[in-house]
């Protein structure tokens, strides 16, 4: 996965905040495969391959339902090794009940599902980057219904949790509005526009990925920050190849006009909409 390797500016994990930390472990751990990597009283922090955190969820005091119509998670997506994977999942997913979406976007193919406080998640396998098409700098995709009955020869067997090599491939953010965000995450984090869905939504990458980013005002311009107490997008993490260029980014947020925080956890700044960012140097993640 070069997209999310050594060379690339990547989403490494997801923190979330939850009402119920003991519901949604359990959804997190039976539903989806996360296996525990560290947990307190407050959090679960959940691992794929034992080693590397890609997701925590936290319970904070007096923590609030999710609330509509601000900016925040849309969605923050896994990116499974194989397609084989994928369809054991939706067989998994069936067999428990479990609601879900799907799409065909040309370049992957998802599924897309909620856990128990509304945090989206989209679970997806690309196909070969040489398939992808290329039209000025833009790649094309799409909103396609899923071919189920394709992807279903390609399982080989039963779904046994999150296999190692998952990573998180994207995520996907509400914002209050586009244009200002985009210059936060061009001129500011080094990443490259490479599609836009009208006035609406854009997604953006490095090394000619299809998104590590999603943007959208779908949720009005204009929309508030969620309130700090209510569950929803705690915080997410790029991951930077080296020091050098993290310092380059950093240099470049505050030329932007941003803002970046130091304390013992590392870097952290926000973009233009509230959402939280720590900045982290590959393979450090976590």
């Amino acid at each position: 996965m070069t997209f999310h390797g050594e060379q690339a500016i990547f989403v490494g994990e997801a923190a979330i905040r939850v009402q119920d930390l003991k519901r949604s472990t359990k959804f997190y751990k039976e539903i989806l495969g996360f296996n525990v990597l560290a947990e307190t009283e407050r959090s679960v922090c959940f691992t794929a391959d034992g080693k590397k955190p890609l997701l925590t969820i936290e319970q904070p005091d007096g923590i609030k339902p999710k609330e509509q119509n601000t900016t925040g998670l849309y969605h923050f997506a896994l990116l499974l090794p194989e397609r084989a994977h994928l369809a054991a999942l939706v067989k998994h997913f069936a067999d428990n009940g479990v609601r879900f979406g799907s799409s065909d976007h040309l370049v992957s193919e998802a599924l897309y599902l909620n856990d128990p406080d509304g945090n989206g998640i989209e679970v997806y396998t690309d196909r070969s980057s040489s398939k992808w098409s290329w039209e000025n700098g833009n790649v094309l995709m799409a909103v396609d219904p899923l071919d189920f009955e394709a992807l279903l020869e390609d399982r080989k067997g039963e779904w046994n949790g999150l296999p190692e090599e998952t990573v998180m491939g994207h995520i996907h953010l509400h914002v209050s509005e586009l244009q200002k965000t985009e210059e936060f995450y061009v001129k500011g984090l080094g990443f490259d526009v490479v599609s836009r869905f009208g006035n609406q939504a854009l997604f953006l990458s490095v090394e000619n990925y299809h998104h590590h980013i999603g943007l959208n005002t779908w949720n009005g311009v204009g929309a508030p920050k969620p309130q700090k107490n209510t569950a929803g997008l705690s915080w997410f993490s790029l991951v930077f190849p080296t020091e050098e260029k993290r310092n380059e980014i950093i240099s470049q947020i505050k030329l932007f006009g941003g803002e970046v925080s130091e304390d013992n956890n590392g870097f952290t700044t926000e973009d233009p909409s509230g959402n939280k960012i720590k900045l982290k140097i590959y393979p450090e993640n976590g």
